[in-house]
Formats: C-alpha cells, structure tokens, sequence
C-alpha cells in the first residue's frame, strides 16, 4: 500500500471505530474461562492474542511486519508495523480510544463494520484479558508522527497517555509481564512460541514474522510466498508422496465476504493429518468448514472413479476410504466467524458446509481430469483402503461370533481391576513380563488394572488399519481400553480414567513409550484430548546416606544429594528397569497415588505433532536423520 493511501486509511480509522460492550470484572477471579488454564497453554494463549491482533492488521492488508522479542527481564514484547491502535477521545467514553481496547472486556475496532474485514480475535477480549493477568503491561502507539505510550498493571491504570517521542514508523508495540499471582510458571518457551509464529506465516501468504530470543540468543525469521502449498511439503517431509502435484485452491465469494484455501496431496502412510483453520485460529475441533471439505472431496472422487470405471455405477467411497494416507489443510475466512467459546476450537456457520463443499467439488474435479496420473494413484489408494477395511470388518466379525469378550485374547493377559466406577479405575500398560509381574502383586487391585507388552508393540506409522487390528498386542490394548477407535474413540467409553505408560528409564523404555504414544496419538486422540494418558515417572536411582535412604528421579536430583551427603559416604543402586524393584518397591515409588510422579500427555498443536510422528517413525530415513543430529545436543542422559 503507497503512503497516501494509508495516510488516509489510518485517518479513518479513529476512536469512533472503537465499540464498546462494558465489564472486566470475573476477568483474574476465574482466568481460566478467558484463556483455557493458568499452566503453560494459558499463558502462551496471553501472546497469541496480541499477536491474533496484530495478524488482523495483516488480514487487513495493513502490516507486513511482526517482530516478537523474549526479553531477559521475562517480559514479553510482540511489534507490528499496521495502523497503530487510535490513541484520540471515545466520542462516546471521553477517554483515550487505546486505554478502552486494553481495559474493557468486548471493546475494539473488530465490533464495527469498517475497521476490520475479517478477523480471528472477533471477541474483542484478548488485549483486555492479557492486561488483566499482567504484572506490568505497555502499550507504545506509532502514528501520526508521534510515539504514545501508556501502562497498566493488574489491569488498572499506571501511567496516562502520553508523547514519548517522534517517528516516521507506524504500528503497536506490547510489552508485558504475566502476573505471577495468576499463573504457576511464567517462562515463555521459544519454540512453542516460533512454531505457531511459522504456522501464522504460513496462513498470511508473504508476511515477515520473526521471533527473537534475548535469553539465549536463538532467532526465527519466517516468510512463505507459497502459503498452505509450502505448509503441505512440510507436514509430509517424513512421508513418501503419492501424487506429483498437490491439488491447491483458492476461492473467493465477494458477496458473502469469504475466502476459502485448500492444500492436498495423498502419502504412502496410513494415518490422515487434516488441518484447518478460521480466519488464523486452527480450529482443533473442525467444524463446518471441515465437513464442507469431506462432502466436496468425497463426491469428486466418487464421480470421477465411476465416470472413468474404477467403481461401477452402484458403488461409491465412504469417507472413511479416502481418509487413508490423506493430508490435507482447509484455511477459510470470513466476517461473522461463530465458534464454540473463547478459545475458538471449532466453527458452527452453517452456510459454510455448502461453500467449501461446491467450491471443493468443482475445483477437485477440475483437478483429477486435468491429472489423470495423479488422479489414478489416489483412487488406487482410495480402492487399496477400502478393501482393508471390508476385510478387516468381515474379521472382527467372524471374531464376534465366534469368541466371547473374554476368551478372545484377554483372560490371563489383563489383570482387571474389581471397581465399576471408571473414574477411580486406572490401567497400567507395562513393559515385560518380569515387571508385570511385580506389578500386579504391589498393585492395588481394587482400582488398577496391569496390561504386560511382550517386546516392542508395533509402529503403527507404517502399517494399515488392517494390520493394526491384526496385530495380537495392539488388539487386546483396543480392547482392554473399551473407548473404540478413530472416529468412534468416545473418552467417556473407556474403562479407565486414566491410562498410564509406564516403561523402563532406558533407551528401550523410551523408544516402546514412543510407539504407545504413536498408537494413542493417531488411533485414539480423543483420549489425549481429555486428559486420560499419563506417563509414569519410576526413580532412576535409590541412595542411602548415612542418615537417609532416597529414591531419585533425575541426575539433578542425584547431585543435590551427593552435595549434601558427600559422594564418598553414599551408596547409589541405578534402576535401568522396572523388573529389578519388587512388588513393594514398585508400588511406593511408581504406583502409589499419594507418592508417585505422572506426566499427563497433552496436545499443544495438532499440526506440529503430526508432523514430528511423520518424521520420527514414518518410512523416509533422511528428515529422521537431519532432526536427530540438529536436536542431539539436547540429549543430557542417554544409556546405550
């Protein structure tokens, strides 16, 4: 955009464009509603919401620029070079427009119908919040020559508004500190932070956004011409692709005010990574942006495979064919996004379904007759899945008929626990029988349940559906958990609350816990999702002092002692596996609720996660290389 025309653009972007709708009380009394939790997630969700704002301004066509700095004083600084916030009277409130949009709940430029188009924070709430849970919160305004700036803490007042300076530059500058009193740790993690900064380049097809570190010195700088196209490439990278040219869209409806992207492209693997998004926010729970995409993808292929004889006139793919081995990124804006809640998971416009799904139809046709190659290979691997699953239909019910639940491979492998109430019950999934064995004898039978893997289960990552269910470790697992697979895992379903992986603290240990958490990530997510899979933490190491006798869980933990006791006058037994405590050991140091240590399993970001199961047990051995060597200084104790 020249000078002139955002000269005048910023011109009409005054206090007047500023609505309000009152009340920021509740906002520190229950945090949790505004941002999800006050734990690690909450509090990065306080810099994604000044960076969601200034990604507006991109959206805009205002801002090609964002720079994000973690600064040693633990502070937080996100820069744009868009408008700048008005800094003028509220026609209406008599106070600087700027100390609305960071005290008022519901108050900012994205209510009226001029100032912004499309928007991801459209309910208004983000900048206030984050001043309401901040220690200490700045806000510099470049505009109309001049610098203002004006501060708050704890969401009140500290400074006015006023000039600090001149400048040619224009643009929002937030610097703030979260309030500790709110929130359990206050350190930002850098690449948490960079991966969503290089998702958000990938959405703003040619913005520049970068990251810098003061604590360490690490930088990102992140800037994708090729948008989703570039995004699709690297959600793959540790995937064979089928198809030589990804399908790419991108539609335009001037009177509804919509824009619809679409990336996808068919891999080798077995899994299905569909990513979507609304006007930035990944929506980890779809919506009807998602199902739009299903509908249209799903009739193309099916009119094209019966038009061109790969099915007859009387067949047709469910969705669940075409799901196999499919990635695929949906980004759709729009002015009037509704979704469930603040933290905006999932989009209820209806209106959408029927966009994506015509517009989707007809340029995927488009696609397959313009690519009959392409085109072939994908239906091959539409056919290949759909006879995996008759197959595999036709076993579990043979199974059915021919088995009871019990005498089908769980009695004598699963030992259940007695209690019917699943919020008390727990399965611990066990590696080797020796550890096992110790424990189910130092278990507490009425509320856990002990599963012993035999070896290795399998890498689900390369192998199909088909062979999953074929698979005797993985069957019982399915089985024993009761909450069924992909699209119908229902947590509610399970046996048990809580699932926990518990393996030797070793190299084999690690790489067995890996492929569990391979197993739940892309069979049974929802479980993730609700806070159902845990990791147990069993010591490393038991020492004895002259005066005292320790189980220890890590190295750190170990040095403390020798410092405290004298490495001299210690005697340091090393665990390398489970099967080496007995029964009583186990229990006290890894089971018993009132003293062990368990790791939830979360999911941060989908995208993020699929793409490092890709790389890490997918089939191509380069990126698995290049990660390792790039991330080996990050191994402090490896046993081999």
């Amino acid at each position: 955009m020249d000078e002139k025309k955002f000269l005048e653009e910023q011109n009409n972007y005054t206090a007047r464009e500023i609505k309000v709708l009152k009340g920021l009380e509740g906002v520190r009394m229950r945090p949790a509603m505004y941002i999800g939790d006050t734990a690690k997630q909450g509090l990065h969700h306080l810099v994604y919401e000044i960076i969601d704002n200034a990604i507006d301004e991109a959206l805009a066509g205002f801002c090609n620029e964002i720079r994000v700095k973690i600064r040693k004083d633990g502070m937080i600084t996100v820069r744009d070079n868009g408008r700048g916030i008005p800094i003028d009277l509220h026609p209406e409130e008599g106070v600087p427009a700027v100390e609305i949009v960071f005290t008022h709940l519901h108050a900012g430029g994205k209510f009226g119908s001029k100032a912004y188009q499309i928007s991801g924070g459209l309910h208004g709430v983000g900048a206030s919040v984050v001043n309401a849970l901040s220690e200490y919160f700045e806000a510099k305004i470049y505009r109309d020559g001049k610098i203002y700036s004006i501060a708050f803490s704890r969401g009140k007042k500290v400074k006015n508004l006023e000039v600090v300076g001149e400048t040619e530059e224009h643009g929002t500058e937030v610097t703030f500190k979260p309030d500790i009193e709110i929130f359990k740790n206050i350190t930002f993690d850098f690449e948490l932070l960079s991966e969503r900064l290089k998702e958000l380049a990938y959405l703003v097809r040619g913005i520049n956004i970068s990251i810098l570190d003061e604590r360490t010195g690490k930088s990102q700088t992140y800037q994708f011409d090729g948008g989703l196209k570039e995004f699709l490439k690297e959600l793959d990278e540790g995937q064979y692709v089928l198809n030589d040219r990804p399908f790419y869209q991108f539609r335009k409806y001037d009177s509804e005010r919509v824009e619809i992207e679409v990336a996808i492209e068919y891999n080798k693997g077995y899994e299905e990574t569909l990513i979507s998004f609304v006007n930035t926010i990944n929506t980890t729970e779809h919506g009807t942006h998602v199902a739009g995409l299903r509908s249209g993808l799903t009739r193309a292929i099916n009119d094209y495979a019966r038009k061109n004889n790969f099915l007859k006139e009387n067949q047709a793919f469910s969705g669940e064919d075409l799901r196999e081995g499919l990635t695929a990124i949906i980004h759709v804006k729009l002015p009037d996004p509704q979704f469930e809640g603040q933290t905006k998971t999932k989009l209820g416009n209806t209106y959408i379904t029927g966009l994506v799904a015509s517009s989707l139809y007809e340029e995927f046709t488009r696609y397959l007759e313009e690519n009959p190659k392409d085109a072939k290979i994908i239906i091959e691997k539409c056919l290949q899945t759909q006879r995996a699953r008759e197959a595999a239909r036709k076993a579990k019910e043979l199974e059915r008929k021919k088995t009871s639940w019990d005498s089908n491979g769980l009695a004598g492998k699963l030992a259940d626990c007695t209690t019917k109430d699943r919020s008390r019950a727990e399965l611990f999934i066990v590696e080797g029988e020796s550890a096992g064995g110790s424990a189910k004898q130092g278990r507490n039978r009425e509320y856990q349940a002990i599963l012993p893997l035999r070896g290795k289960t399998l890498n689900i990552e390369k192998a199909s559906a088909e062979k999953v269910l074929e698979n005797e470790q993985m069957r019982i697992l399915i089985q024993a958990i009761g909450s069924g697979i992909k699209e119908a895992c229902v947590p509610e379903n399970s046996r048990y609350s809580k699932i926990v992986i518990m393996t030797d603290a070793d190299v084999d240990g690690s790489h067995i816990r890996t492929l569990l958490l391979t197993f739940f990530y892309r069979y049974m997510q929802p479980l993730i999702e609700a806070g159902n899979i845990f990791v147990a933490q069993p010591p490393l190491y038991k020492v004895k002092g002259k005066k005292e006798e320790k189980y220890i869980y890590s190295d750190e933990e170990l040095q403390e002692f020798l410092s405290k006791h004298g490495a001299e006058n210690v005697t340091i037994q090393r665990y390398k596996g489970l099967g080496e405590m007995n029964p009583e050991q186990l229990w006290e140091t890894t089971m018993d609720p009132s003293r062990r240590l368990l790791k939830r399993v979360t999911l941060e970001d989908a995208a993020q996660a699929s793409k490092l199961i890709n790389i890490l047990m997918g089939p191509k051995v380069e990126p698995r290389k290049k990660y390792i060597m790039e991330h080996a200084s990050l191994v402090t104790n490896l046993d081999i």
